[in-house]
């Protein structure tokens, strides 16, 4: 009985260490062996705003900040205000974050983004996964929930948003065009963006008034600055 005690007590400690060595290898806003072996590249890096600038606005300073491993749009800041978009265009892809927002908080993050000076905004071209706190307003719109595709489909499954104050996890893929938005490890949206489905659903919105979008299926990624809180952390992408 003491032999086999000692047996697994040896075990444990040399157990113990890969444990807590591969535990200690997962941090925030960098890659698992895993990932790196998936294709995953960051798209944050933790402390700067490398590899993004603000839509139409080039790389000035701007609510959008990197703090605590974090990246904040910070209202309050007497900066340029606008949707933070990324240097590089993307097609095929699954993106993951995690993300919080502030109570009443409103944001989203935008695919197919074409930046160009005579479109005003992000979102005058590239559809919208929704980040929306569950105080909002809007709230009470099905279409407008977080996971959906924005003003086009509500949740396809249920899936509720962490306690206020908690991290929120999120995926996007995109590959010929066709979509799929997860939250919480749920599926929330699927749309097929050649379709005349898709042209019709536009038509039949105000976004009809915006020529350019939803036309594309490759393009930037934006994060939506709309006057409130959101920060965002562990930014990945692969290519698909």
């Amino acid at each position: 009985m003491k032999l086999k005690f000692y047996s697994l007590l040896a075990a444990f400690c040399l157990l113990t260490p890969l444990i807590s060595s591969s535990i200690a290898q997962v941090k925030d806003n960098q890659l698992s062996s895993q990932e790196q072996k998936e294709g995953y590249k960051l798209l944050f890096d933790g402390k700067s705003t490398k590899g993004w600038h603000l839509y139409n606005q080039g790389k000035i300073a701007s609510v959008w900040v990197a703090k605590n491993g974090e990246l904040k749009c910070t209202p309050g800041l007497e900066a340029a205000h606008g949707d933070l978009v990324t240097d590089e265009k993307f097609e095929n892809y699954e993106l993951k974050f995690d993300w919080k927002i502030s109570k009443e908080g409103n944001s989203g993050v935008f695919i197919n983004v074409l930046e160009r000076k005579d479109i005003p905004t992000a979102w005058a071209s590239g559809p919208e996964y929704q980040l929306l706190e569950k105080s909002h307003y809007d709230y009470e719109k099905e279409m407008k929930r977080s996971g959906c595709l924005y003003n086009f489909s509500k949740q396809l499954n249920n899936a509720e948003l962490k306690p206020l104050g908690s991290w929120n996890q999120s995926v996007i893929k995109q590959q010929n065009g066709v979509i799929e938005f997860y939250l919480n490890g749920i599926l929330t949206a699927k749309q097929d963006f050649k379709t005349k489905e898709w042209r019709e659903a536009i038509a039949a919105t105000s976004f009809s008034n915006f020529p350019e979008f939803g036309k594309f299926v490759s393009g930037q990624i934006a994060l939506q600055d709309w006057n409130k809180g959101v920060s965002f952390k562990n930014i990945k992408i692969k290519n698909l």
